[in-house]
Formats: structure tokens, sequence, C-alpha cells
């Protein structure tokens, strides 16, 4: 019953992985990072299944899978998960390729000591004995400070998220996550200079991530969401995508066009799209577009676009346009910029040149910016 138990999470947490890298919904940098996580917790899982089936013995190049500190992996994929969530400005500072360095120095040390004991490639020299057990211990170091830093860091950055019910389903998935890390680090070490077995312990750990993969599935799509429209979600998990449970292939049958009449002016996504350009102005960076605006939502670009071509009628380049000559109105209007030319006031709110302006202005109104001016007189 209990390996049963892990198997099912190890098919659902790369199933899960699965949809969220396919669905147009889900897809999107930040959720990206979510799957990744999904996978590693996967691989974790399918490890301790393997030794509690002794699969190592007639099969001992798994070891090499085995030896790999995955581990690492866990709190570097919960940070960029929660970095990519957050604006451009305070995402850009962060360097993103130093949070891989432990994992890929854990992963070369072990591969190479792999090779003379598994593999039986070569052997290490009894001078260069003592130089694995020197790396080995700054491996252990790497674990009991890298880890925990990662996490409290991860937390630090979450008071950057403007959503408070976004910021509460983050919290809660970085505590799990967190609790589960810190209660394996600690009992590894009890286990390596305590001598304590920790066989019992690793199964309650085991069975605490089975836990994490289900909630997630629960509470990221269904409650919480990481696409947040129900009706378009039950659409795709129940019509649109056939799993195949032989090969955990995933196939999308029909295109995004049949779940638009799910999307409605109440689409959380679109409200929050308004938010950002009516509190924000968004709009008035020249260089927007989908792509800019699918990260701050969470959500893949061809989604921003669906959802804007259902509510609105109109193209995302439109959309944000109309914003661009609304502002540029209310600067006509406004004695504070008197002094501003029109074109001044174009680039202002966004315009990158005068054609561009002039056109999407004349498309708004039915006039050019100067006979608007002229009319305000």
């Amino acid at each position: 019953m209990y390996t049963t138990l892990l198997n099912i999470a190890i098919f659902q947490g790369i199933v899960l992985g699965l949809l969220i890298l396919k669905s147009s919904l889900f897809n999107s940098n930040s959720n990206k990072h979510l799957a990744c996580l999904l996978f590693t917790l996967s691989i974790l899982l399918l490890n301790h299944v393997l030794e509690l089936e002794g699969a190592y013995t007639p099969y001992p190049f798994l070891h090499f899978i085995d030896d790999v500190e995955w581990a690492f992996l866990v709190p570097v994929f919960i940070f960029l998960f929660i970095i990519n969530r957050i604006d451009d400005a305070v995402k850009n500072k962060q360097k993103i390729y130093l949070c891989f360095i432990p994992f890929a120095y854990s992963a070369i040390l072990n591969i190479i000591n792999d090779l003379d004991s598994v593999a039986g490639i070569y052997t290490i020299p009894e001078s260069g004995t003592y130089l694995i057990q020197i790396l080995g211990l700054l491996q252990l170091i790497l674990a009991v400070t890298f880890i925990p830093f990662l996490l409290l860091y991860s937390y630090f950055m979450i008071r950057h998220l403007k959503d408070p019910q976004e910021k509460k389903w983050v919290i809660i998935v970085l505590t799990l996550v967190s609790s589960l890390l810190f209660a394996w680090l600690i009992t590894c070490l009890a286990g390596l200079f305590l001598q304590y077995d920790i066989s019992s312990t690793m199964s309650v750990l085991a069975l605490s991530a089975t836990f994490i993969i289900h909630w997630t599935a629960y509470m990221g799509i269904y409650k919480y969401k990481l696409a947040k429209n129900k009706e378009a979600i039950s659409n795709f998990l129940n019509n649109d995508l056939v799993i195949s449970y032989n090969n955990l292939q995933i196939v999308e049958n029909s295109t995004p066009e049949e779940y638009k009449e799910s999307i409605t002016a109440d689409n959380l996504y679109f409200q929050k799209l308004e938010l950002l350009c009516k509190e924000q102005h968004i709009y008035t960076d020249s260089t927007l577009n989908r792509e800019k605006v699918a990260e701050k939502l969470g959500i893949s670009a061809g989604y921003v676009s669906q959802i804007v071509n259902t509510i609105t009628g109109d193209n995302f380049a439109n959309y944000i346009n109309q914003y661009r000559v609304e502002a540029v109105k209310e600067m006509i209007s406004n004695s504070e910029y008197e002094n501003y030319n029109l074109l001044t006031m174009g680039l202002e709110s966004g315009f990158t040149s005068k054609t561009t302006f002039y056109k999407a202005f004349k498309k708004a109104t039915g006039q050019t910016p100067n006979e608007y001016k002229n009319t305000c007189k």
C-alpha cells in the first residue's frame, strides 16, 4: 500500500508537470519552474521506491541517478517559481545561474565517484581518496548552508508579490517545501553523525512529498489556480487533453478556439491586466508586448491574446493603444502639459513613433491629434 501511494504520487507529479508545460493556460516561465519542482520531487520519490524494492542490487548503474543530490534543485525551483512572478526590475537583479552551482558540483562529484565504485571505469588512486573526502565535506557544507539560505531568501522575495491571493498560495507552497527540506536535512545529519537509523523517518518524509504533489495538483489548479479561469480549466482537463497512461504523452486535441467561450469579462487575468494598465500604467512602456504582459500575469502569451480578443473583440496591440490614446487625451486637456507638443505626449504615453501615434489616435477618435486638440480649446 505504501509503495502504491508513492507510485501514484510519482505518476501524478510527472503528469501534472507535463500538463503545466504543455497547456497554454498554465504555460509561463514561472509555472515551468513549478513543473520542474514537481519533476524533481518525483525523481526523489522514484529513488526512494527503487531503494525499497532493492532495485540497486541487480541494477547497480541506477546509482548514477540515486547518488545525485536532487534535493539541491528543490529550493532552486521554488525560488525561481517565486521570482518569475514578481516585477522585472527586481527579477533582473538576481544572479539565477548561481543557484545551480551546488547541484552541478554535487552531481559532478558523485558521478566521478560512481565511475570508480559503480562502473569500475577507473580506480581512484589512494592519494585521490583524501581529496574526494575533502570535496565530500564541502558538499555537506553546501547542503547545510545553501538550502536554508535560498529558502529564507525566497520568503524575503515574496514581499514583492502584489496579489494577496497569489501571495497566500505561494507562501503555503514555500512553507510546505521548506518544512520538508529542513526535516530531510536534519534527518540526514542525524544519520551521518549520530548513526541514527533514518529509514522510518525517510518513509514519513516520502509520504509528505506525496502530499505536496497532491496538494499542488488540487490547490494550484482547482482552487487558487495557476490559471484563474475555472470553466476554461474544466474544459481543458475534461475535453481538450488526451493523456496516454502507457507512455505519459500528452496531446492537445483541440485548439484554443474551443474554450474561448469560457472566457468572460470577469476573468481574473483580464481584471488583473486592467489594473496593470489603470494603476501601474504599463502601457507607457514603449517596448511592452504580449510576452511581457504574459510574464506579469503568469500565463502564456497565446492566452493573453485569447483573453483580450474574446473580451474586447480587438487584438492586443489595439487594446494597449486605446489606453495610450486616452492618456494623450488627458494630457491635452490638462494645463500642466500645455508646453508639451503632441508628439512628446504620444511618446510619453508609450507610442514608438509619430506614424503609429497618429494612426492609432485617428482610429480611436476619428480625429487626428491636432484636430482633437483644436476641438478642446
